[in-house]
């Protein structure tokens, strides 16, 4: 299934579908749920990385329960906009999980969610590094399905 931009994944929804925003790290993977207006992302979870079919197979699970018709995948693009290893990663990632779970998929810039999600959690939350470690990667994956939401408005 090709990757979508974040205004045509929106546009094919299905009336009262949601969308999931992941922000995939090495160990895990940040899982965030739109409403069903796409307007406010809450973050929603966390799934340990592994194979691929097997996060696919929790993600289709995720989407099934919750009505959601689309993800939105984390792009990690340098700093000054370009494709690095990481991002191309991800885009093989991405496409590779919209096949597997027969969901549209789109990729939105991730840049800095995890600082500003950590940056959050020590200045409002005053969560300790171990308490911080398993909520960042949810609240990064909110942050960038809420830019994504914002931007597709």
């Amino acid at each position: 299934m090709p990757l979508f931009n974040i205004g045509a994944l929106r546009a094919g929804l299905g009336r009262e579908r949601r969308l999931i925003g992941l922000d995939p790290g090495t160990r895990t993977i940040g899982v965030a749920l739109s409403d069903v207006q796409l307007t406010i992302a809450t973050p929603y979870g966390s799934v340990r990385r592994g194979r691929l079919r097997d996060n696919a197979a929790e993600i289709a699970a995720i989407a099934a329960r919750e009505g959601a018709g689309g993800l939105v995948v984390g792009l990690p693009l340098a700093m000054d906009g370009s494709l690095g290893p990481a991002a191309q990663g991800a885009r093989d990632w991405a496409l590779a999980l919209s096949d597997a779970t027969a969901l549209p998929a789109a990729l939105w810039d991730e840049r800095l969610t995890t600082a500003a999600a950590q940056r959050f959690l020590i200045e409002q939350a005053d969560l300790s590094r171990r308490k911080r470690a398993g909520v960042v990667d949810r609240l990064a994956a909110a942050a960038l399905l809420q830019s994504a939401l914002d931007a597709s408005r």
